[in-house]
């Protein structure tokens, strides 16, 4: 008798567990979130987003010459068929130096941004004026 007792009591405590924990879902799931649609970033909330993606594309185009140099070595620069790749792709070539030449400076430029920022001497500049100025500048001297 005492063991029903006992089985129907921890019966009873977890429906009672069950049901506080399906209550509880059910009320944090009704909690006003802010849309995607309704929302518009602002120039600071997207320089960092931007700034991890130009970090990433120039390492992994750091880690793709460096792996080619370790497979290929030397050697394929005395194969006349490198030659006529590079010849062949001199288009996409130019694209794909003009894209990484943007991330660079752009990384560079953001970097510098943000040390000046931390080291106080933007200090009387709000931060979406040094953005602007950064823009600018990455512009300026990637045009000329």
């Amino acid at each position: 008798m005492v063991f029903k007792e006992k089985k129907e009591i921890l019966f009873k405590l977890s429906s009672f567990l069950c049901n506080d924990l399906i209550r509880r879902a059910n009320r944090s799931s009704n909690i006003l979130r802010p849309h995607l649609p309704i929302y518009k970033p602002q120039l600071t909330s997207t320089f960092p987003i931007s700034h991890r993606i130009s970090g990433a594309f120039l390492a992994t185009i750091l880690l793709f010459f460096y792996l080619l140099c370790l497979k290929i070595g030397l050697i394929c620069f005395t194969y006349t068929n490198f030659y006529q790749f590079f010849f062949y792709s001199s288009k996409l070539l130019l694209i794909s130096v003009s894209i990484a030449a943007l991330a660079l400076s752009y990384y560079l430029y953001n970097g510098v941004r943000h040390l000046l920022t931390d080291f106080s001497v933007f200090i009387f500049l709000r931060t979406d004026f040094s953005g602007f100025i950064l823009i600018f500048l990455r512009i300026a001297i990637y045009l000329i």
